[in-house]
């Protein structure tokens, strides 16, 4: 299937943030994240959140299947030579098509349009699937944390560009 990728704007924030909610609800069940016990998951994302984002110089880009938005991925500017990958989403139904891979790409992309010669992310560190996906992209581990605000560990990974 064709795809476009593009840059999201101001007045597509309750977009990115229906798309986000959609493509993590399976996540949040599968680790049994609720509203109450992990607030700040990707599943319950609001449309205040992407704005807050945006105010903070968050680029998000969609990618559009025919006219259809059907994922998106996030890419905050951390430091001179740092960038972090954020809320990667691909609904459902667009999974498996290769759009989570166009995304990523898409971002480190940009990141290297930009000077950075690092990209990070962080993930939930018992999704052993998602892990060795982003291992097949070139990404590393680099090590565990666990915060006192979350139900699970956190697994950060980076690919130097």
């Amino acid at each position: 299937m064709e795809y476009k990728l593009r840059d999201a704007g101001s007045g597509e924030e309750e977009l990115l943030a229906s798309i986000i909610r959609r493509a993590f609800r399976e996540v949040a069940e599968r680790f049994g994240l609720t509203p109450e016990n992990c607030p700040t998951h990707p599943s319950n994302c609001t449309a205040d959140w992407i704005k807050a984002a945006f105010r903070k110089g968050i680029r998000y880009f969609i990618l559009e299947a025919g006219d259809v938005p059907c994922g998106c991925i996030a890419l905050e500017v951390v430091g001179a030579r740092l960038c972090h990958l954020e809320r990667l989403a691909v609904l459902p139904e667009f999974r498996r098509w290769g759009f989570g891979k166009a995304l990523v790409n898409h971002a480190l992309d940009m990141a290297r349009q930009i000077g950075v010669g690092e990209v990070s992310l962080g993930m939930i560190a018992d999704h052993a699937e998602l892990r060795a996906w982003y291992e097949k992209l070139g990404f590393t581990t680099k090590k565990r944390a666990r915060f006192d605000h979350l139900p699970f560990e956190v697994l950060f990974l980076s690919r130097t560009l």
